[in-house]
């Protein structure tokens, strides 16, 4: 990162001394996730450096132990669901809110967003007297529906953020020519907000497989999620396969991220194209 050519002495300075700044508080952040990383490959069931040996045991133990592999699973089949649910939902209420002319928009993305605002403890506890009341708790639908809750907001914000250089004009053109609603939102809407409803989408799965919180109030045994058994495995029993997991989860957030990274950059190319 280099300062404009054009810049005086000073301006490079301050420039270089930010960019010195924001590298150090990076470096910060970073440090204690890349310090557990190596522990994975411990040969030894204890975390100590210099490493004894390098192995992967811990990495079998991760795929192969019945508590493991059932925990990946549920994981991924309450993400996946919740952000199908949650990607749905939160691009419905995009477009809608978009309109301009819907009463009381405010208020309503208020209280769409509201998850994201409110502490997670306390959303929890409501989902989990909420859910009793049902008959929810302890089961894969009250925990997916309980999920998607929380990540609509990410979807919400993404597509509407994309929606805000959308060229209305282009939906009118279409229903001139004849197209139904459906047709003009799968051939014209739909493609142009892509970038933002993809982002949307992956935020919300993000989501989804990171939370604990509301997965200890909600889910029973049988719906244990990778992040209630890595909490359960620091409360319980510390074993190295905790740092493989977390390995894991921190090398598919980073593929995540440089995803969300190139839709950012395609959704702006397709605004320049718009404008």
């Amino acid at each position: 990162m280099l300062a404009p050519s054009y810049a005086t002495p000073g301006e490079k300075l301050a420039y270089g001394v930010f960019a010195l700044y924001c590298t150090l508080v990076f470096i910060f952040l970073v440090c204690p996730i890349l310090v557990i990383m190596p522990l994975s490959f411990s040969s030894e069931p204890w975390f100590t450096y210099p490493l004894p040996g390098l192995s992967l045991r811990w990495y079998e133990d991760f795929f192969f132990d019945d508590r493991w592999r059932i925990a990946l699973q549920n994981s991924a089949f309450v993400a996946v669901f919740s952000t199908l649910l949650a990607t749905t939902l939160g691009t419905l209420a995009a477009l809608g809110l978009s309109r301009g002319n819907v009463p009381f928009a405010g208020l309503i993305m208020s209280i769409l967003i509201s998850p994201m605002i409110v502490p997670v403890v306390i959303v929890a506890v409501a989902m989990f007297f909420g859910f009793a009341a049902v008959g929810l708790n302890n089961s894969y639908f009250g925990l997916i529906l309980a999920h998607s809750i929380l990540a609509t907001p990410f979807v919400v914000i993404t597509v509407t953020a994309t929606l805000t250089g959308f060229d209305r004009s282009l939906t009118r053109a279409a229903a001139s020519l004849g197209a139904s609603p459906w047709t003009t939102f799968r051939m014209v809407t739909l493609p142009l907000i892509a970038p933002g409803v993809t982002s949307g989408a992956l935020f919300a799965f993000v989501t989804s497989w990171d939370e604990v919180v509301v997965a200890l109030f909600l889910s029973s045994p049988e719906q244990r999620t990778l992040p209630r058994q890595m909490f359960s495995g620091i409360r319980e029993q510390i074993s190295p396969t905790i740092t493989a997991a977390a390995t894991m989860l921190v090398v598919f957030a980073a593929l995540l991220m440089m995803t969300l990274e190139l839709l950012r950059r395609r959704s702006e190319r397709l605004r320049g194209t718009m404008a």
